[in-house]
């Protein structure tokens, strides 16, 4: 029989997935109702599962508890249900499903998970006419179903499971692993040799509760960091990736020292391929909960590098499975190599290697640099959990910055083209470290201590009363940002973040129309019930001063969240309770395109380590307000403007 006719005649004999009520089984762990010998194995996602004959797939899926070792092989343990493949071991993620558009996909599930419904979603077709059917599968125990769909459409996909009838963005406990990844190659031509890393998190409670969580273990195809799959590349490599974010918080995504294009976007139902000219060029982009992205990146640079959610929780110091570390509040950034040592969670290590025919270009310290100092200090009124530090600038000519209990760090003014020369000073009584967010620089200089650069030459933490030299060149302008990489949770809210303003060469650095707005979190621990504060200070203040304009003039709005937990932040301008209009004109220190610049509600969604530069021109006089929203519209930040007449 014709493999066409075949798949046709199957559809008609199976029809297709039919709605089902989500099970309303109890939330309490399953792990206590079966004997879990079997170890879960690590996915990742090389290889397509099931059996191909020309145009159809056929697979045998079986959820099933398992022993799942994410902090390592010889770390502990805990049992979780986890889908396999008949006959094969359970693996975190599941088991990958990949084909070419117009495959027919023949695929069976057994729950395997004793006293437990299983309801399992995303095993639908992806079609291109129509919208996707994903309806949910119910399986009681022992149970089984099979369906059959079709797989038109190209693009990033899974499927999940949850033993608790509960939304993916609330699926947070022990059934939280229960996904797998479904990729749709083109129909012809060659397939991308791309790498696919399933986002999974197990955690206390789900992430709009804002509860301080005992448990946060964050893992990338089924390991935590430094457990997580090291990549490697060379020069001038194309890299693909695909980003599925299969749990239950946003991930802002940040790449070390490149850009990277947004190829696509998707919900795990459908997937948006964008034009080549309309593709984003970001250092960080944010994914929802449920969210799916591929992305393109090409290293010029040889070094190591780092990929990994700028939310700190997601990528603090965790002990085993994810549970709070006993240790002294100094042992978090008392560590000679930061990314091995004070990482962990949602982070990626990559190693670019130079091309065989050239070598790594070394920095050429003859020549002429701008000198920079710039000062870390302490100031009064802080206390080890919730310390107030600054950045100073000190150019030899000006006296430092006066002491302040509210304060922002000043902003780095530099220029494309010229090299600079900054002498990081730290007189603090414990170890720091810069990181340069979103400049392409030489790999050395990145800030990640005891990691960026290469085997030979390593970036260093700079101890207390000592210092270091980060010498580049910008090589674009733009907005970015430095900012401590060590102890990011405690230093950053301390005042250790601040702008990079990176201008074109002979252009002028005016602050009275060039305002910058930085959010940040405030020095205030968790309070009772151990309750984060949802609340962020502007320019390192709760009151932050009204900024001054004029009616006609044009302004440039640089925004930058460097909260430590709002990633959905939402700046909104009003006048009179009305939105005004602006015109975005920049992410990431990259200039969108023109045809993207049209004006617009003055509306921007910031998340955590991305800048988004804006211009706004008041029409009239009056008080503007600046809002910063949560988003359930709750507003976190407030800033006046007063717009007086030309």
């Amino acid at each position: 029989m014709p493999d066409r006719l075949r798949v046709a005649l199957l559809f008609t004999m199976l029809g297709t997935t039919g709605s089902s009520a989500l099970a309303q089984a109890g939330d309490g762990p399953i792990h206590d109702r079966a004997n879990v010998a079997v170890r879960v194995g690590i996915n990742d996602n090389r290889v397509a599962s099931g059996s191909q004959h020309g145009i159809l797939l056929t697979l045998h899926l079986v959820a099933r508890m398992g022993t799942w070792h994410p902090d390592g092989d010889d770390a502990p343990g805990t049992p979780v249900p986890a889908f396999a493949e008949e006959g094969g071991r359970p693996t975190i993620p599941g088991p990958l499903v990949r084909v070419r558009a117009g495959t027919g996909v023949l695929v069976s599930v057994r729950n395997d998970l004793p006293g437990t419904t299983l309801t399992v979603h995303g095993l639908g077709s992806r079609v291109t006419t129509t919208s996707a059917n994903v309806d949910s599968i119910q399986l009681e125990p022992g149970s089984s179903r099979t369906v059959h769909v079709r797989m038109d459409a190209p693009g990033t996909y899974y499927y999940w499971g949850t033993t608790s009838g509960r939304t993916l963005s609330e699926r947070t406990r022990e059934d939280a692993q229960l996904t797998g990844a479904i990729v749709v190659d083109p129909a012809s031509g060659p397939v991308a040799r791309d790498r696919i890393m399933v986002i999974g998190m197990w955690a206390d409670t789900s992430g709009h509760n804002f509860l301080v969580r005992q448990r946060i273990l964050v893992v990338l195809n089924g390991r935590s960091w430094p457990h997580t799959e090291r990549l490697g590349y060379t020069v001038g490599d194309t890299v693909h990736w695909r980003v599925i974010n299969a749990s239950a918080d946003a991930h802002p995504m940040h790449l070390h020292g490149f850009y990277y294009v947004v190829d696509s976007r998707g919900d795990g139902t459908s997937d948006v391929i964008y034009p080549t000219d309309a593709r984003d060029k970001v250092v960080t982009d944010l994914m929802k909960p449920g969210t799916t992205m591929s992305m393109t990146w090409s290293p010029d640079r040889a070094g190591n590098w780092l990929f990994h959610c700028h939310l700190p929780a997601h990528f603090a110091p965790r002990g085993s499975l994810g549970m709070p570390r006993s240790m002294d509040a100094h042992d978090a950034h008392g560590t000679m190599n930061h990314a091995v040592q004070g990482m962990n969670g949602l982070v990626v290590g990559v190693t670019v290697w130079p091309a065989a025919h050239r070598t790594a270009a070394a920095v050429n310290d003859t020549r002429a640099r701008r000198q920079i100092r710039l000062v870390i200090r302490q100031n009064a009124n802080g206390t080890p959990t919730a310390p107030n530090f600054e950045f100073a600038l000190d150019d030899g000519r000006a006296p430092v910055r006066d002491v302040k209990e509210d304060h922002g760090a000043p902003p780095l003014v530099l220029t494309r083209g010229e090299p600079v020369s900054i002498a990081v000073i730290n007189t603090l009584r414990e170890p720091t470290a810069v990181h340069w967010h979103g400049i392409e620089l030489e790999s050395y200089y990145d800030g990640v201590a005891g990691f960026s650069g290469t085997a030979q030459r390593l970036s260093p933490v700079i101890a207390p009363s000592d210092s270091f030299i980060a010498l580049f060149t910008p090589p674009r302008a733009g907005t970015f940002i430095y900012h401590t990489h060590i102890d990011e949770e405690r230093q950053q809210p301390a005042g250790l973040a601040g702008p990079i303003i990176v201008l074109e060469p002979g252009q002028g650095y005016d602050p009275a129309r060039d305002l910058t707005v930085v959010a940040s979190s405030p020095r205030t621990p968790p309070g009772p019930g151990g309750r984060i504060p949802r609340v962020a200070w502007l320019n390192g203040s709760a009151t932050p001063a009204p900024m001054n304009l004029r009616a006609g003039v044009r302004y440039r709005i640089r925004f930058i969240n460097m909260t430590t937990g709002i990633p959905g932040l939402r700046f909104e301008l009003l006048q009179d309770a009305k939105v005004a209009d602006w015109r975005a004109v920049a992410k990431d220190g990259a200039e969108l395109p023109v045809d993207r610049q049209a004006l617009h509600s003055a509306r921007q969604l910031v998340s955590i380590g991305e800048t988004a530069d804006v211009e706004f021109s008041p029409a009239q006089a009056g008080e503007y307000q600046l809002v910063g929203r949560l988003g359930d519209g709750t507003i976190v930040a407030t800033m006046l403007m007063h717009v007086s007449p030309n």
